[in-house]
């Protein structure tokens, strides 16, 4: 489902006076640019948290690879010094089953107003319903789950060596890809983002604001084109401008393009929409390339490690680490 935004028209009136005297010409002063040690980002650290994640098996709700990696994030984030929130909840799958969420936040200096959050989903796809073998099994979901939690994590290591000036919440969003498979044309587009969509009517704490907000999302693959998101850019273009500035600053044009995709509905829609936070989507999409989309490997059992590039993981985790630092 599509949201199509109506314009705001400003009308400006000008109006127009004689002086008799010149105006006073000023001098302006530019405040010189904060200087900022921002920490280097690993992708083999990175890549190890994804290789981590996979190691468990496909991570889908209700299963045992599930439950114990949900022990691992949140041990993760403990140890890099991070206040840990582990919001549990059941909602309801498309097909009616009950899935067993675990939306796992990490909370950075907790005491600072401002904050920044950072969010992905930690889920994996029951099924590969874009595949032509073994359709009805679950996927490993390197890529897609897996890529952008072990940005995160990488951060959020870096994040305790060296604070940021603003507090910085991560979020592990859970029960994100089990919407509705491609063999059934009756689902609705909130099916997707079970965990986002309960966070946004249930914040981990009462009256919880951020600045804004980044979802990373299929983050991780060699030859990833990251265009801009065309829901990130109708609800919070400002954003998308930030992060990508960010990325061409430090030479990643390759990767971060300025083509606008189509709307999708992802959890950086929930978050904006639903919690008021504007969030920029890096997700990988093809427009320019045929097959339009999110790549062959989406929700195929090619999502797996031979796909991930430790390069492009590398890459998005230092544009996420030039934004923050620079809060």
């Amino acid at each position: 489902m599509m949201h199509k935004l109506l314009p705001l028209v400003l009308i400006v009136s000008l109006f127009t006076a004689c002086v008799e005297d010149q105006p006073t010409s000023k001098k302006i002063v530019q405040k010189p640019e904060k200087v900022v040690d921002v920490p280097v980002f690993n992708g083999d650290s990175a890549y190890q948290y994804v290789a981590d994640q996979v190691a468990f098996g496909p991570r889908v709700p209700n299963t045992l690879p599930h439950s114990e990696c949900a022990v691992y994030l949140q041990e993760k984030l403990a140890s890099f010094g991070a206040e840990v929130i582990v919001q549990e909840a059941v909602v309801s799958a498309f097909d009616g089953t009950p899935l067993n969420m675990k939306n796992i936040i990490g909370q950075f200096a907790p005491e600072k107003k401002k904050r920044v959050l950072l969010y992905a989903h930690w889920d994996t796809r029951p099924f590969a319903d874009k595949d032509s073998v073994r359709v009805s099994e679950p996927i490993d979901g390197a890529n897609d789950g897996g890529s952008g939690v072990g940005v995160l994590l990488e951060v959020a290591r870096i994040i305790q060596s060296q604070p940021t000036d603003v507090g910085i919440d991560i979020i592990f969003f859970d029960t994100e890809d089990y919407g509705t498979p491609e063999w059934d044309d009756s689902g609705a587009y909130t099916d997707w983002c079970l965990g986002s969509q309960y966070w946004a009517a249930n914040k981990h704490k009462p009256g919880y604001r951020a600045k804004y907000g980044i979802l990373l999302d299929m983050v991780g693959a060699e030859n990833a084109i990251f265009n801009k998101e065309g829901t990130s850019m109708a609800l919070s273009p400002n954003v998308v401008n930030k992060v990508w500035k960010a990325a061409h600053k430090l030479g990643h044009t390759d990767l971060f393009r300025e083509t606008v995709t189509p709307q999708t509905i992802d959890d950086n829609f929930f978050v904006t929409q639903g919690a008021g936070i504007p969030s920029a989507n890096i997700v990988h999409y093809h427009v320019n390339v045929l097959p339009m989309g999110y790549g062959s490997f989406h929700h195929t059992h090619q999502d797996n490690m031979d796909i991930i590039s430790k390069d492009v993981l590398g890459k998005v985790g230092q544009t996420v680490l030039e934004v923050i630092y620079h809060e």
